[in-house]
């Protein structure tokens, strides 16, 4: 059976519906965004929207199109870090209940948490305290991790650690393995856009952005920054929200209409996309056939809060599939 073994921060998602966006402003948190806090910074957050009814979920981008590619019957494993405490407990049993194969080293720090605030018209603002999560290190990798693998997949916000992401790619490389890259945030892409095309061109065999990622990549609007893209790896994907996505490979475009869906709360939308293209990719489907697969799986998960589709949405899923 084919493998994916993903690579990314390990996290607990609190996930937080706000009444409206003035509280971003009180925070200095930009709409949209993904900001690294401090300890301090992440538990003034807790304090002020405790009275709002948060929910838990283990989360992180790579974790969640791991999570979407073991529901979908792809034999998955994930890599990251956590502390010794109840939060990475909670990460640790939710994958081995999803039947991934989890390389979780501890750390004595504690576990990366992910606030999520989530706009009345479905955006999140993502203020992230990283904890034992930015502790990974290269070091930490063992060759082991990735045999019998078929495709690793990156998550961008590991860009914390530049030599963790380009040893990863080297034992992939070394060992056989394709090497998916999700851009992640656009101030993210921004800070290190030098680095990110290095990997980009020396390893990224696909690469996911949504359309402000690619902006932030290229300069370009979706079209223009596709082709850009494409210049870099075998399959290059842009995410253009409610007109669907766009993907270029070898020099032929598609153009992968959306699937009309009542948004709720947008987290997760590019990682289940990214784990439907995935299992498209990996089943020898067509790259439109892959594009509507991840699509479907964006649609479910836009349509509740968190980045977790509900086990009627699965159903539905399989059923169509």
């Amino acid at each position: 059976m084919k493998k994916v073994i993903g690579i990314g921060n390990a996290l607990v998602d609190l996930m937080t519906k706000i009444e409206n966006d003035s509280l971003l402003a009180e925070l200095n948190l930009p709409k949209g965004s993904m900001q690294l806090v401090d300890k301090t910074v992440s538990r003034n957050i807790i304090e002020k929207t405790k009275n709002l009814q948060p929910s838990i979920a283990s989360g992180g981008s790579a974790a969640n199109t791991i999570h979407g590619l073991a529901r979908l019957g792809i034999s998955t494993g994930f890599i990251g870090k956590t502390g010794k405490d109840q939060m990475g407990r909670y990460f640790k049993e939710d994958m081995e209940q999803s039947n991934i194969q989890a390389h979780l080293l501890e750390s004595s720090s504690d576990s990366g948490i992910a606030i999520a605030l989530i706009s009345p018209d479905g955006e999140r603002t993502f203020a992230v305290h990283l904890g034992a999560a930015v502790e990974l290190t290269a070091d930490d990798l063992d060759p082991v991790f990735f045999e019998g693998c078929e495709l690793l997949h990156i998550e961008g916000y590991l860009l914390q650690n530049y030599s963790l992401i380009e040893t990863a790619c080297k034992m992939a490389k070394k060992n056989g393995l394709k090497v998916s890259l999700d851009l992640a945030s656009f101030n993210v892409v921004e800070e290190h856009r030098d680095f990110l095309s290095r990997i980009a061109k020396d390893y990224a065999d696909i690469i996911f952005a949504n359309e402000d990622e690619a902006k932030a990549m290229t300069g370009h609007g979706p079209e223009d920054a596709l082709h850009h893209i494409a210049e870099w790896c075998e399959i290059a994907v842009v995410k253009i929200g409610k007109e669907g996505s766009l993907i270029k490979s070898k020099g032929e475009t598609y153009k992968i209409n959306p699937i009309e869906a009542i948004v709720a709360d947008t987290t997760g939308a590019g990682d289940l996309y990214a784990s439907g293209f995935i299992y498209g990719l990996l089943n020898g489907l067509s790259f439109h056939e892959c594009g509507r697969i991840g699509s479907l799986l964006a649609k479910h998960v836009i349509e509740q809060i968190g980045a977790k589709i509900t086990e009627q949405g699965w159903l539905e899923i399989k059923r169509k599939l």
